[in-house]
């Protein structure tokens, strides 16, 4: 293994959060940084840990098929109310997004408290101001949201063929999502 892998390598193992390719190169001396990393993760294919990259930041993870071997304790899987689901599911595929748009594309209101969940699981974030009057907060997903579904970014988010392949449109959402991307290409 050459000096510079090694240099990635050991950068990535003593960092307590996912790093870029440029956060990366700062603590390493000239070299290609990309190749290193592919190089990198080529080299921990089927070990115990694996090097992988969740959006434009890598990190070293347990593999998937021994994580179970780490729990000391039975996680709770979070359930999220359909509220909060169609929330993010919005949040994700239009950000960013403000509270007024979550809500036209709901058709209903959305109380304080959904929001509040999803960004103290960490899957949300503020991202700033949209430029209109009043001036509404606009809300964004997180890189810890594309860690916790397995996303590279957000272009792996499934698309509608892909929902409809799977069974998991019924026939009056699958309408109303029609209805809304005709809409959508209207407008453009």
């Amino acid at each position: 293994m050459d000096e510079f892998v090694r240099a990635i390598e050991a950068v990535l193992f003593a960092s307590s959060e996912p790093l870029s390719p440029d956060e990366i190169a700062l603590h390493v001396c000239d070299g290609d940084v990309a190749a290193g990393l592919c190089s990198l993760a080529e080299r921990y294919v089927g070990h115990g840990i694996e090097l992988v990259e969740r959006g434009g930041r890598w990190h070293f993870q347990t593999a998937p098929d021994l994580a179970h071997l780490l729990r000391r304790t039975r996680e709770e899987p979070r359930r999220l109310s359909r509220a909060a689901t169609e929330c993010l599911a919005i949040i994700a595929y239009h950000e960013p997004a403000t509270r007024a748009e979550i809500e036209a594309i709901r058709g209903v209101q959305i109380s304080k408290g959904t929001l509040d969940v999803l960004m103290e699981a960490g899957w949300v974030r503020t991202a700033g101001r949209r430029e209109s009057p009043g001036r509404p907060l606009l809300y964004a997903t997180t890189a810890a949201f594309l860690t916790h579904f397995g996303l590279s970014s957000r272009r792996d988010l499934p698309g509608i063929d892909d929902l409809r392949a799977a069974g998991l449109l019924d026939p009056l959402d699958e309408t109303a999502l029609t209805l809304e991307l005709e809409s959508d290409r209207d407008e453009d």
